[in-house]
């Protein structure tokens, strides 16, 4: 097992193929909104009523295609993940880019739902 605790990444993907990501009023980096299982990323679909095309596995010890999608993220102004975002809470935990690999992780919270 990795340091992230999952065997694979689950990526929501928005009907144009790209990956979906959640970015803070005022602030200039987002984050790619991950999951450890399907079953989280459903939830935060159901809770969020977002509508993504297409929710997609990547294997993160497969340092190749790993890299192939953090280059392609950082295209975009997405400098690192959020993983198991609950969009109740906002909790999370992120997961900074250090190059073209993953790098440190760290707990977040955002305002939750619940709150607003």
């Amino acid at each position: 097992m990795n340091q992230l605790g999952c065997d694979e990444l689950y990526l929501l993907l928005d009907a144009d193929g790209a990956v979906i990501a959640y970015q803070e009023n005022e602030q200039p980096w987002a984050g790619a909104l991950v999951f450890s299982s399907e079953e989280l990323a459903r939830n935060f679909l159901r809770a969020s009523r977002l509508e993504a095309a297409e929710i997609v596995a990547i294997d993160p010890e497969d340092s190749s295609n790993l890299r192939t999608l953090i280059t392609t993220l950082k295209r975009r102004p997405i400098r690192y993940l959020l993983l198991d975002l609950d969009y109740h809470t906002g909790a999370c935990r992120q997961i900074d880019f250090e190059g073209d690999a993953l790098g440190a992780v760290r707990e977040r919270q955002f305002v939750g739902s619940h709150t607003r």
